[in-house]
């Protein structure tokens, strides 16, 4: 399990890579955005990608690392490796938008396609890793990564110290658990909410059964968050302070775009649909508007179609 020491730890690792992102309040939404996607990467997972390699015993290290990604873990673990010089390869389905395999290569990644569903990916990456000695960086399931995203609810409580609710967007549960996590560490009474697509209900269908449910299938605009279940390690974070979090909403493809359109036009914040999910909860009032409130709002890398307004 990750301790509060774990997360200090990580926050400290973490000086002068991750940025300390801004909290701003946006009127027209009566809640607060955590803008994680101007982080290096354009995503939160800059955290937990560079914390869990710089865990990895130095001899590891030094052989390289691999993952399994539709993106924007991906571009982190090309990033945080280029930080250390380390090679770095990155398995994709081949439905990965453009933008975020440019974004791979950009800093050094080698990338590998690897079919269309995260268990395509998960496979070959485990392939390539056994053949050519590599260190596997999950995007979700492991300690180091749920303790670098929880560094995100310290740098909250450090600049909304009244914070009441903290809207999530939910993949494979790293980032939750660690929201989850951080709140704790940090001794914060704040409680959260899950925002997931329709089409891909992991951790929805997860707590209403009480353990870990696997989808046979899922889909959506978001393609950050369409896991087929929740990792084990982030349920655990998630169980142990289950009283913390009071739900998770699903929000339709349309009110993602809708969001991510009103995000870029009210805002002037060019977020991808994984990032604009919490605040497509917010805008078709499935969860309420507080000055108290947090939305986490991360992912940058956006196709520039999705930007413009539909007629």
């Amino acid at each position: 399990m990750v301790t509060s020491q774990d997360i200090q730890e990580a926050a400290a690792g973490l000086r002068g890579i991750a940025r300390r992102t801004p909290l701003v309040y946006v009127e027209e939404l009566d809640a607060h955005l955590k803008l994680e996607n101007e982080q290096p990467i354009g995503a939160f997972k800059i955290r937990g990608a560079y914390n869990a390699i710089r865990k990895l015993p130095a001899a590891a290290r030094q052989r390289g690392v691999i993952t399994y990604s539709s993106g924007n873990h991906g571009q982190a673990v090309a990033y945080a490796a280029k930080q250390f010089g380390v090679r770095a390869v990155v398995t994709m389905p081949e439905t990965a938008p453009a933008i975020k395999v440019e974004g791979v290569k950009k800093w050094g990644g080698e990338v590998v396609v690897a079919g269309r569903t995260s268990e395509d990916r998960r496979i070959k990456a485990e392939e390539i890793a056994a053949q050519e000695g590599l260190a596997i960086v999950p995007p979700f399931d492991h300690p180091d990564i749920v303790a670098g995203q929880a560094t995100i609810a310290l740098e909250i409580v450090e600049q909304l110290p009244d914070v009441q609710t903290v809207v999530v967007p939910v993949g494979g549960g790293g980032l939750i658990s660690g929201i989850i996590a951080g709140l704790a560490a940090a001794r914060s009474t704040a409680v959260v909410w899950g925002v997931e697509p329709i089409g891909a209900p992991k951790l929805h269908h997860s707590l209403a059964a009480g353990k870990v449910v696997r989808l046979e299938r899922t889909g959506s605009i978001a393609d950050g968050l369409i896991t087929l279940n929740v990792g084990t390690i982030p349920f655990a974070e998630i169980s142990k302070e289950r009283e913390r979090i009071r739900g998770v909403v699903l929000v339709e493809d349309d009110s993602i775009r809708a969001a991510v359109q009103f995000l870029w036009r009210t805002v002037g914040l060019a977020v991808e649909p994984s990032g604009a999910a919490t605040t497509a909860a917010l805008l078709t009032g499935l969860l309420p508007r507080s000055r108290t409130t947090v939305l986490i709002v991360s992912g940058g890398n956006v196709d520039p179609s999705l930007l413009e307004a539909k007629d």
